[in-house]
């Protein structure tokens, strides 16, 4: 009895085993993952989606047209690693801006030795750029009363202005204005902002060399 129930048992589990095996033959198996797939990811080997370019779904809708192509206007800025010039270039501007630090003295409008320099050197690039069209803008920080940051400012743009004027002639034409601590470009909270919006700005349209 004992070895008969045994071989029952035996029959029994072959069966199993075999229709398991017959269940697994008939099932896909998955693609391997590859190394670098993320936990659970296998690799996907079906096609890429195809792309009909002639597609009525694809094309515009009738009547309507394309926008106008048009340059767009790239900027480019340098400083000097002090901060104490800086040049922007765009597709129709040249700027240059100059701390005051550099240009004057404290609360003046007469320009420093340090600062004929520099404003020769902007000047030949006016000349180079062929430029006759030039604004002279003059800055201060919000520090004191608003008249008097207009007055100092219009008067270290005219400062600057005759300075330009020696070594361009009268073929030049330029505006002048003072905006005080109108127009800042940093934070008066600080020093280091006040120090960037105390300034003096020479910009003039590009015309081409």
């Amino acid at each position: 009895m004992i070895t008969t129930s045994g071989a029952r048992t035996r029959t029994v589990r072959a069966a199993v085993v075999a229709a398991a095996a017959l269940l697994l033959a008939g099932t896909p198996t998955p693609p391997a993952a590859r190394a670098d797939d993320p936990p659970g990811v296998s690799e996907d080997t079906t096609a890429p989606v195809e792309i009909d370019p002639r597609d009525p779904d694809l094309r515009m809708v009738q009547g309507a047209t394309l926008a106008p192509a048009k340059v767009l206007n790239i900027k480019s800025i340098v400083e000097t690693d002090d901060g104490a010039e800086r040049r922007q270039d765009t597709n129709s501007n040249v700027t240059f801006a100059l701390q005051a630090e550099v240009l004057f003295g404290k609360d003046s409008a007469e320009l420093s030795s340090d600062a004929l320099s520099r404003i020769s050197a902007i000047a030949a690039e006016i000349k180079q750029q062929n430029a006759t069209n030039l604004r002279v803008f003059g800055f201060t920080d919000d520090l004191g009363t608003a008249a008097h940051g207009l007055v100092l400012s219009k008067e270290r743009a005219n400062a600057v202005q005759r300075e330009l004027a020696k070594g361009l002639g009268s073929t030049v034409t330029f505006q002048i204005r003072g905006y005080g601590e109108q127009y800042p470009i940093a934070d008066n909270a600080t020093e280091d902002g006040r120090k960037k919006n105390r300034r003096v700005e020479v910009s003039f349209p590009r015309t081409g060399s």
